[in-house]
């Protein structure tokens, strides 16, 4: 059952070709940072190896597609501003479509983080304790995997976008929104190991759930230290801005 249908090797490899060579063709000629190309090549490269491993019934490879897929990879294309880069690509009237939608109030709504972390957490706790990560067809398994990587982006740019947005929380709620989900991450690992979802054998739910619970941990410890370089650079430039105010009179 692994790797088979809509989100197999081959179909997901060819996905993350294009995203790769996509990117690196916008890059090509232009001033862009490295380290944004690293994390966009890194992200497509770890939602490949990741989509494959969520359509498998055993809770562990599954945990372990998700990690990559639903959290790791969002985390890095998202650090890759590609919307900057696009803006700086596209022709003039397709940048401007582009940043109207932008605007959008769905896309307001979309990358609230409440709404976002409701979208990516609250759908794990759906998959895990119903048991739907075991079952369904390849279009369903496309949809979870689908799912995973918009819903993990979508939190990811909520919190720690690098981009500019006109619509963005402050950070004290999108700190507040963080701390949430890692709890309500840590408490779905908690109860999956407590009490195992129907048919899973205890052993694996374990296993599973202890991967889910460290496993994690990396990326929201990611989360958080970006976090809380944007609101130390924040309240630096407070602190700052009357001594330049006074140097400039």
């Amino acid at each position: 059952m692994s790797g088979h249908g809509l989100v197999g090797p081959v179909p997901v490899g060819l996905l993350a070709a294009v995203a790769a060579a996509g990117y690196l063709a916008a890059v090509l000629g232009r001033p862009w940072p490295a380290r944004r190309t690293a994390s966009w090549l890194t992200g497509v490269a770890g939602a490949a190896v990741g989509a494959p491993l969520t359509v498998h019934p055993d809770l562990r490879v599954h945990v372990a597609g998700h990690l990559l897929l639903g959290m790791l990879a969002p985390l890095l294309l998202v650090r890759a501003a590609p919307v900057t880069l696009a803006l700086r690509t596209l022709p003039v009237a397709r940048a401007r479509g582009l940043a109207r939608a932008l605007r959008s109030g769905p896309v307001r709504v979309l990358t609230h983080p409440v709404v976002a972390g409701l979208l990516d957490v609250g759908g794990l706790w759906v998959l895990l304790r119903t048991g739907l990560h075991a079952t369904g067809g390849p279009a369903a398994h496309a949809l979870v995997a689908v799912h995973m990587l918009v819903a993990g982006t979508l939190f990811a740019a909520s919190l720690v976008s690098p981009e500019p947005a006109p619509h963005r929380a402050r950070l004290g709620v999108r700190a507040a929104v963080l701390v949430a989900a890692v709890a309500a991450h840590d408490v779905l690992a908690r109860t999956v190991y407590a009490d195992p979802p129907p048919g899973l054998p205890a052993e694996q739910a374990r296993a599973g759930a202890e991967l889910l619970y460290y496993g994690g941990l990396p990326v929201e410890l990611a989360l958080m230290v970006l976090l809380g370089a944007e609101w130390f650079a924040r309240d630096r430039r407070t602190v700052l801005r009357p001594a330049r105010a006074a140097s400039s009179s």
